[in-house]
């Protein structure tokens, strides 16, 4: 089977040509995904997931924003060096009831006192999610992850969660 992101990609990061790369989110990040979304809302946020498993083009693409074409700089990775790539990761944003989809960290839509985000960002970490937020340099608020034990270089190595490699209590 040939790689779909090329050969020179594939040296270029050393990522192995025996694993293909996903195509889709891993299983229990969508599942968890579903249930944040779930938990969310029945704290009375609604939350909406902006950006999922990204391709290594489309990661490429991401990375250029604010170096060769307009926009800020939203990412340091390049295609193959998130987790994104690797259906490991998703972003999220607020959604207002006037259906505005916003990343304000401060927002309290459900008027509980508790900045929505926050109250999201735990929801996700109890149900396994690393936060960007919580990087000590770049800073990636509306960033959710699962490694799995894997580090980057494990994933580029071929290395995969297993579908069932993630025990985390979410009742």
């Amino acid at each position: 089977m040939q790689n779909p992101m090329g050969s020179s990609f594939l040296r270029d990061l050393n990522i192995s040509n025996s694993t293909p790369l996903p195509t889709e989110l891993h299983p229990i990040v969508k599942d968890r995904s579903t249930q944040l979304i779930q938990q969310s809302a029945a704290k009375g946020i609604v939350i909406v997931i902006t950006d999922d498993f990204r391709s290594v083009e489309d990661q490429d693409r991401l990375f250029e924003k604010g170096r060769t074409v307009a926009g800020n700089i939203v990412t340091n990775a390049k295609g193959g060096e998130s987790y994104h790539n690797f259906g490991l990761a998703i972003d999220f944003a607020i959604k207002t009831p006037s259906e505005n989809v916003i990343w304000d960290m401060q927002y309290d839509g459900n008027q509980n006192g508790k900045a929505d985000w926050n109250e999201v960002v735990e929801l996700a970490k109890a149900l396994g999610f690393e936060w960007g937020g919580d990087w000590t340099q770049f800073k990636d608020y509306p960033h959710l992850q699962m490694n799995f034990g894997l580090t980057l270089a494990d994933l580029q190595n071929g290395k995969r969660p297993a579908d069932s490699s993630l025990t985390v209590d979410t009742n």
